[in-house]
Parts: structure tokens; C-alpha cells; sequence
């Protein structure tokens, strides 16, 4: 089935049409910043960590967190965060120690060495957020129409899993 075909009206369509373009944008920008860090461990020599593993190294920061807090904060999905977290802790960027209450949970937080790679990440997002400032790429108001804008998708989407199933 095309696309065009469940299309509809023609304001429908302009509609439709500017929904998939922004499906497709918000795709293409993550594998886009993933290739981004990844470009930038290959330029400071850090080989053995994948982009993936480095936000997700970002995103718990100071925090001790179990893989179910990570999927529960909507960082991330399904079993790759489990993975992910075991392969972080073989090559050292995460210590983990059972949770005292429930001996079936694994609480992680970074090392020093995950701080490091944390770091990096920082660095690079503030360089890229002073680029974009000083460039006019966005001022502080369109930053701030994007991040409402796409929080009142992810609560859409969010509400279809909760409730239509």
C-alpha cells in the first residue's frame, strides 16, 4: 500500500505528509548523533565503546539505576539496554551489585573510567550547543517550540501504547 493512498483529502494529505517527513527527520537526527559520537571517539582514540553504549553512559550520569529504571524513564527499549549494561560493566565503564530488596535486580552506576567517556559526550554536546547559539541555527524560543512539541508526541504515543492495547 502507498502512502499516497492512505492519504485521504487534500489537507489530510499536507498533513499526513508533514507527519511522516517529521517521523522521518526524528529517525535520520538519531542515527545522525550516533554517527556524530561515534565520529568524535574515533577523533580522541576511544575504539572500544559504541555510540549507543556512550549515551547511555551520559544519560545515567551520577545516578545508580537498574536496566528497568532506564526503560522506565524512556531512555530506552527492550533487551538492549540489558546487554548494553553487561557489556559496559565487562569493559569496565559500570560497576553493578545486587539490589539488597530484590536479589533479581542489578543496580549499576559509572566508574571512573565511564565518567571519562561521560565527559567526552558532555563536552561535545556543549560544544555543539555553543555552535548552534552562536550560529543562529536556533535561538533559545525555537529550542524550546521543538522540546514542547516533541514531548506532546512522545505523551500521543505514549497514551496509543497504554491505551489502545
Amino acid at each position: 500500500m502507498s502512502i499516497h493512498s492512505t492519504l485521504g483529502t487534500p489537507a489530510r494529505s499536507g498533513f499526513m505528509t508533514g507527519y511522516l517527513e517529521a517521523l522521518a527527520l526524528v529517525e535520520r537526527l538519531h542515527r545522525l548523533l550516533l554517527d556524530v559520537i561515534k565520529d568524535e571517539f574515533e577523533r580522541t582514540n576511544v575504539l572500544d565503546i559504541n555510540a549507543v553504549q556512550a549515551l547511555l553512559l551520559f544519560n545515567i550520569g551520577d545516578n545508580e539505576v537498574t536496566a528497568g529504571e532506564l526503560k522506565s524513564r524512556g531512555y530506552y527499549q527492550g533487551s538492549n539496554v540489558s546487554y548494553n549494561l553487561k557489556k559496559l560493566v565487562e569493559m569496565g565503564y559500570m560497576h553493578h551489585q545486587r539490589c539488597e530488596i530484590d536479589r533479581r535486580s542489578v543496580r549499576v552506576k559509572l566508574t571512573p573510567k565511564g565518567r571519562e567517556i561521560r565527559a567526552i559526550v558532555d563536552k561535545l554536546f556543549q560544544r555543539h550547543a555553543d555552535g548552534i547559539e552562536k550560529k543562529n541555527v536556533l535561538r533559545a524560543e525555537g529550542l524550546l517550540d521543538i522540546t514542547d512539541s516533541l514531548k506532546r508526541v512522545e505523551r500521543y504515543w505514549t497514551d496509543q501504547i497504554r491505551y489502545i492495547y
